[in-house]
């Protein structure tokens, strides 16, 4: 289950990019990527369940516990067990990086004016914070996962304690170092949720209990967004406060109610995920999962270069002319996706090899 809920977060956060934002040129010819959620009736509920970031640190959290049991069971001290996760993280990271910045340089080094990608498209370079927070909470395994082993659920409530406070600091003192220490706090319950999920099998647990965990996060969300005043998106929304910049409690609601979800459906999931034709795109998805999360913006922009230098137009507005070009750019870029991964998904494996025990 928690494979096919890294998988499904990998397509969602990929699908969402190449057809459910509104890629257009500014008028300085900067590239920048809002969502039409604003424009869609209704269209920030499905940001609860479409705002994936906080399965993938749910996921984080079961995966990195796990490892970690295993880790001690076969004597790998604390360092070991982190340098290895890390290594996992950082050669794709760092082989992307380098690509990049070489063709950056080269293209700075031609005749004529150069403006670097932070400059014409940083939206390119934003889904990459999520690499950066959940390295820092990597390192932290070894320390949150002996307080998850020794205090459980009161991890989780002193959190929320943290939370509430740091919320109280941002939005009722209008304290900006707050909100971003609060963001902090937030990932890391998150992560910390995902200890539970594993520690407490909270899947196999009884129907009423699954619900109550679903029910939780849903009535967090209910009051932080209709008496508390956050944003009803769960995305950056055109001229509305962002709940992800910095993040804030709603994110940490939605988290207790994706997780619900995703316990409520694991009997029925894991029978489906028996079945041969359902399991084996979910591990090839999972085999080239952090290859497709950062070449997936590569393959993005491929397409978008391709299709201006053949006439195209960038709407600035969901028109329906826009929605009817939905299926180019889920067809194209995979074109591209497949390429890139099938020339980078080595290191990404090659990260993965034991380096023998430490």
């Amino acid at each position: 289950m928690v494979d096919a809920a890294r998988a499904l977060c990998i397509v969602v956060v990929t699908l969402w990019h190449w057809t459910l934002s509104v890629t257009h040129r500014t008028a300085h010819g900067n590239l920048t990527m809002p969502n039409p959620i604003h424009a869609v009736p209704g269209g920030w509920l499905a940001t609860w369940v479409l705002q994936i970031m906080p399965v993938f640190f749910l996921v984080g959290g079961y995966a990195n516990l796990v490892g970690w049991q295993r880790a001690r069971a076969r004597g790998t001290i604390a360092v070991g067990f982190v340098r290895s996760r890390l290594r996992r993280l950082l050669w794709p990271t760092a082989a992307w990086a380098l690509i990049w910045l070489a063709g950056e340089l080269i293209a700075a080094a031609l005749p004529g004016s150069h403006r670097w990608m932070w400059e014409w498209f940083p939206g390119y370079l934003t889904p990459l914070w999520f690499l950066a927070v959940y390295g820092l909470l990597i390192a932290t395994v070894p320390i949150t996962a002996s307080l998850n082993a020794r205090y459980g659920a009161g991890v989780l409530a002193a959190l929320v304690l943290l939370i509430a406070l740091g919320s109280v600091a941002h939005r009722g003192a209008g304290l900006t170092w707050a909100g971003w220490v609060t963001a902090a706090l937030v990932w890391l319950f998150c992560h910390q949720l995902g200890y539970a999920w594993r520690s407490w099998e909270l899947g196999r647990r009884p129907l009423a209990q699954r619900l109550a965990v679903a029910g939780t996060g849903l009535a967090g969300l209910v009051v932080l967004t209709a008496v508390a005043g956050y944003p009803a998106s769960m995305v950056s929304t055109a001229g509305v406060e962002s709940n992800i910049f910095p993040t804030n409690a709603a994110i940490a609601a939605l988290a207790v109610f994706q997780l619900g979800l995703l316990v409520l459906i694991t009997p029925a999931a894991e029978r489906l995920l028996r079945r041969p034709a359902v399991w084996k795109p979910v591990v090839a998805l999972n085999v080239g999962a952090l290859t497709i999360f950062l070449w997936h913006m590569t393959a993005y922009l491929v397409v978008l270069w391709v299709y201006e230098g053949l006439g195209g137009t960038l709407p600035a507005q969901p028109t329906p002319g826009w929605w009817a070009q939905r299926w180019l750019w889920l067809v194209a870029p995979s074109v591209v996706m497949v390429v890139l991964v099938v020339l980078f998904v080595r290191i990404e494996l090659a990260a993965r090899r034991p380096r023998g025990k430490t």
